[in-house]
């Protein structure tokens, strides 16, 4: 994975930041690996293990629990409640449009969708299985999963933690929000942004936004900056980093053990960015306008008037695309008795 200074990006002229902004709209397709094609019995299979509360110790925590696709795909909550009110020292970040990053979790510590899936049920603070295998043995109690691994995987012993993480990444592959308004006003329709929203867009390009925040899914993870992480705060001597411990958490440095990867972050999606308050990897900010005005002194060392940031909030607006529709599976039943919860 590459490290980019962020303060040495940031730092771009305003005219260079606005060229340099080229706007792509959101595929409404997420690329499948070869090894894991979608299919719609797999996506029907993932979508049940997503919102079923079994693969946690107590029975009571699913990943629709902090990720929930009935809403803009995290909890809202400053940082994730697990089982037994557990908590982390990270915000949940958005499953919406996850197939378009390059890594997953906050300090990329996954590569793809399915190693992420493996992490949180085994994690203590949030679905809390001691062991993938313990998740596999629940699994394979379950009948309807014994019949419905088969029809889909196929094999001697379908149900394995492979086969579940495959499941759920090619459900999360369909979680795609195409068609915002944003989108539209790329593709030609220059009345799908309001003339605030259009000046947003392009104080978003000046300030220096698109350094980071670029591709179609707002998050730098496409072409040349695939894998990259990026200093934050890249301005230590802000006021903000104090006031909302911006520093606290190390970041990507408790992968790497690199001091260089210290304080670096994978870039999060902007999409549907307004929903999913509150703000950064610790959920420290709670609104939308003062995330602006954080990222722009701490990342860019710019003041914004309140005219400005909040014409940059309302193109952030504008990356709310449309949802498709989540219809509640039929969960398969425990057949005659319970786990020992």
């Amino acid at each position: 994975m590459k490290h980019i200074d962020l303060f040495a990006i940031g730092l771009l002229t305003a005219a260079q930041s606005a060229f340099a902004a080229d706007w792509q709209a959101l595929p409404s397709t997420a690329p499948a690996p070869r090894d894991n094609p979608t299919t719609a019995a797999k996506v029907a299979l993932g979508s049940k293990l997503f919102l079923d509360p079994r693969l946690s110790a107590t029975g009571t925590v699913s990943c629709n629990s902090c990720h929930n696709v009935m809403a803009g795909g995290d909890d809202n909550r400053p940082v994730a409640m697990g089982i037994l009110g557990k908590t982390g020292g990270r915000s949940a970040p958005t499953v919406w449009n996850s197939a378009f990053n390059a890594t997953q979790f906050w300090d990329g510590r996954a590569a793809t969708l399915e190693d992420q899936a493996k992490g949180p049920v085994v994690a203590d603070v949030e679905m809390g299985m001691h062991s993938l295998d313990e998740v596999v043995a629940r699994l394979a109690q379950i009948p309807g999963y014994q019949a419905e691994f088969k029809q889909v995987f196929g094999g001697a012993q379908p149900i394995t933690a492979d086969n579940m993480a495959k499941a759920i990444a090619a459900y999360e592959r369909t979680l795609i929000t195409p068609n915002s308004p944003y989108d539209r006003y790329v593709k030609g329709d220059k009345k799908a942004l309001t003339a605030q929203q259009q000046r947003g867009m392009q104080k978003f390009a000046e300030v220096g936004c698109v350094a980071c925040h670029s591709g179609p899914a707002f998050n730098g993870q496409n072409g040349a900056s695939a894998g990259a992480f990026m200093k934050f705060p890249a301005m230590a001597d802000s006021d903000y980093v104090a006031k909302y411990k911006l520093t606290a958490d190390p970041g990507h440095y408790n992968v790497s053990k690199r001091e260089d990867d210290r304080n670096t972050w994978k870039v999060p999606t902007l999409r549907n960015v307004a929903l999913t308050a509150p703000y950064f990897h610790n959920g420290a900010v709670p609104s939308l306008d003062e995330a602006v005005r954080v990222m722009a002194k701490t990342q860019l060392g710019a003041d914004l008037n309140e005219a400005d940031s909040k014409d940059i909030v309302a193109f952030l607006d504008a990356l709310t695309g449309e949802f498709p529709t989540q219809k509640m599976p039929r969960l398969p039943a425990t057949a005659g008795k319970s786990f020992a919860f």
